[in-house]
């Protein structure tokens, strides 16, 4: 197991720095200094509950390496490093590479052996007790199946339309109404909390995509209790 940090996914192929969706990731030179000339997979984090201005920063071509700086490159994987070796030996590799190029940009995601249900579940309310979003379980053999181990369920949705505030939110958005396949067919739903005072001003745009946590369904199959995360950005 290892935590879930709610960054940027980057993938370094030993040259160059890409997002899930090969989108180019453009850091200054001097942030790549020392990275590896083999290939690494991992998370892009600037800290807790600041997905925004990671995003914000990554994806403004005019950030500069005051800002990069924050920035710590968090690798779970070192995919293709050789033929047989297991998750443990791979980060290993890596951590070796390190001892003798040493950058303060990378560190490797600790994987932790689960000993047993009791150790999953004291390090999973670990990890939220610091406002962490939860873990990752993989097989140390084939780590390619990766499973998500969160508090709660996250999925996206189209954004079809609105309905006005009341009260405090009169004349700003009260929810949006979204649409999704759920269960075999579309349904739609509305999402009224999670969105910030400048996001009730300027909402998501209509038919954008946004993402959304929830827990559970309710007997109808839509997403209980949904909660807006952010808007997807589709280059990563």
């Amino acid at each position: 197991m290892s935590e879930k940090l709610d960054g940027i996914r980057g993938i370094w192929d030993g040259k160059t720095l890409i997002s899930k969706n090969n989108y180019p990731i453009n850091p200054p030179k001097e942030w790549l200094e020392n990275f590896p000339p083999f290939s690494l997979d991992g998370e892009l984090w600037l800290s807790y509950n600041a997905f925004e201005e990671t995003s914000g920063i990554i994806r403004n071509s005019k950030s500069t390496l005051k800002e990069w700086k924050q920035i710590t490159y968090y690798v779970f994987d070192v995919p293709n490093i050789c033929e047989k070796c297991n998750l443990k030996e791979r980060l290993e590799v890596l951590e070796e590479y390190l001892k003798s190029h040493f950058t303060s940009q990378i560190k490797i995601i600790p994987q932790i052996p689960i000993q047993n249900q009791e150790h999953l579940q004291s390090y999973f309310q670990e990890i939220l007790a610091r406002n962490g979003e939860g873990l990752i379980l993989r097989d140390n053999i084939n780590s390619n199946i990766a499973y998500k181990y969160k508090a709660y369920e996250d999925s996206e949705c189209e954004v079809i339309g609105y309905t006005q505030g009341k009260g405090k939110f009169k004349g700003q958005l009260g929810a949006i109404l979204c649409q999704a396949f759920i269960d075999g067919a579309y349904k739609t739903f509305k999402i009224g909390s999670g969105f910030s005072n400048k996001e009730r001003k300027s909402p998501p745009p209509l038919h954008s995509i946004i993402t959304y946590k929830y827990f559970g369904f309710t007997a109808n199959k839509l997403p209980k209790f949904p909660i807006f995360l952010r808007v997807r950005d589709k280059n990563f």
